[in-house]
């Protein structure tokens, strides 16, 4: 993610009020793109986003300091884009929380600097999000920018350890038979559309994971207080995967180690939660067979810089996210006041999900 540096439904035609975009303050739809020192990728994205056949939308980009020309590449070659400046890097979830205080949308759709749209993309997604009023996250298509076949992702799957990534990652999606919508966990906020009422009941992202696995707290948080996900497999999204974030940094490595426990820890059935620590261990017994035999993730890391520094940065995160644990049992005191079902339910949706230790560290080969 950017700041770590980290034929669908039918429209009505009442959505398309006139051939330019429509004004911030009438906007069906408000997309919020963070940034930091993306101005690489930012023409690409804001110029499919100008393509887009939908139009009742508004853009707002949150710059998160940069120092590399984004800000005034943005005002004067995208006008009609909101830009609001921030002086540092506040990170993925806060950048993003901060742009829904400058957001008239009842969707809210929050979107990587790092992809591209199809010119279909939002006309289908708020398709769906229309003809589902009880999904208050849809997901789209999200597919590779260099082979637009390959899947990055269709959803989050969930380990037992709380860990978390994109279904069905590296496969065809031409050798997949989905219907135009599916039923999915929650969607990667990579590109994921939430519906307002969704957040005015349980809020957006956990300004405290600064950036990673803050899309599976709220994803969680959402199932947990009721609300359905589904996704749009026609809406389609083409992502440079950790264009900007890197495939493995230190600081990348320690946010996720970090975070992925704090969202377990919010939002897990109790039973759930008291084998965590278990299913941690066989997830390190995975990774360190993975590094040895330098096979998928394991070659990644190998290749991604200093050993030490990497492991360093995991134990970091695991020390953490320990000394974390009661802000985030706190956390969960609150997101237990708003949950709609039951810990059996919860569980239920867990195992549906569930991702296994072999599929998050993928063999990195095109299936």
């Amino acid at each position: 993610m950017n700041a770590a540096r980290v034929k669908g439904f039918p429209v009505p035609e009442s959505r398309f009020p006139s051939p330019a975009l429509v004004p911030a303050s009438r906007s069906l739809v408000s997309i919020i793109i963070v940034n930091w020192d993306g101005r690489c990728h930012l023409e690409t994205c804001l110029d499919s986003l100008e393509a887009q056949t939908f139009r009742d939308f508004e853009v707002i980009v949150v710059d998160n300091g940069s120092t590399d020309g984004s800000v005034p590449f943005v005002r004067e070659r995208y006008p009609w884009v909101h830009l609001v400046e921030l002086p540092k890097n506040t990170g993925f979830a806060t950048g993003n929380n901060i742009g829904l205080t400058h957001a008239a949308g009842e969707y809210i759709v929050v979107l990587n600097n790092d992809t591209k749209a199809d010119a279909e993309w939002l006309a289908r997604l708020v398709g769906v999000a229309d003809a589902y009023p009880r999904a208050g996250m849809v997901g789209s298509r999200i597919c590779s920018f260099e082979d637009p076949d390959v899947i990055d992702s269709l959803g989050h799957g969930v380990c037992r350890d709380g860990m978390s990534r994109g279904r069905f990652r590296l496969r065809r999606y031409s050798t997949l038979k989905m219907n135009e919508v599916e039923e999915i966990f929650f969607p990667s906020a990579c590109v994921a559309l939430y519906r307002r009422a969704m957040l005015n009941d349980i809020g957006f992202f956990d300004d405290d994971f600064f950036a990673y696995a803050e899309d599976t707290d709220l994803g969680l948080r959402g199932r947990l207080a009721g609300w359905d996900a589904v996704l749009a497999t026609k809406a389609v999204v083409y992502h440079k995967y950790s264009g900007t974030g890197g495939v493995f940094s230190p600081f990348k490595l320690y946010l996720v180690e970090r975070n992925h426990y704090w969202a377990a820890l919010k939002n897990f059935p109790l039973h759930v939660l008291l084998l965590v620590p278990l299913f941690t261990l066989a997830r390190y017994w995975a990774q360190a067979r993975a590094v040895f035999s330098a096979s998928g993730s394991g070659q990644e890391f190998l290749v991604s810089g200093s050993r030490g520094e990497l492991l360093k940065a995991i134990l970091h995160g695991t020390w953490d996210a320990f000394l974390g644990i009661p802000a985030a049992l706190k956390k969960r005191a609150q997101v237990m006041k708003t949950r709609k079902i039951t810990g059996r339910e919860m569980a239920q949706l867990l195992k549906r999900y569930r991702l296994s230790f072999r599929e998050l560290l993928d063999d990195g080969v095109v299936r």
